[in-house]
């Protein structure tokens, strides 16, 4: 069964971090947590309009934040570096950042 690409590909991250490596053609997005390699991969290509060279995961644990005396967690989430190759076209969404 083929998922929605938008289920898998959460969010865009726009970090300083995120924006240097757009220098060398890498996007970030905050992803489905059980989405494998392949899946991001496919999603990006279709909804982007893209080449995907490389793909590379994270999976961030959620900080832990107090108020007050009460101690929360965030929900932990997973990371997704896209390399687009090298005759792809740019992804435009980024380009107004």
């Amino acid at each position: 069964m083929m998922r929605n690409p938008h289920d898998i590909i959460i969010k865009p991250l726009v970090t300083e971090q995120s924006m240097d490596g757009m220098a060398e053609r890498k996007y970030s997005f905050k992803v489905a947590r059980n989405a494998n390699k392949t899946e991001i991969k496919k999603a990006i290509e279709k909804i982007f309009d893209v080449k995907v060279e490389k793909t590379n995961t994270l999976n961030m644990t959620g900080k832990v934040k107090r108020m007050g005396r009460n101690e929360g967690k965030r929900a932990d989430w997973k990371k997704a570096i896209i390399t687009l190759s090298e005759d792809s076209k740019e992804i435009e969404f980024f380009e107004g950042m």
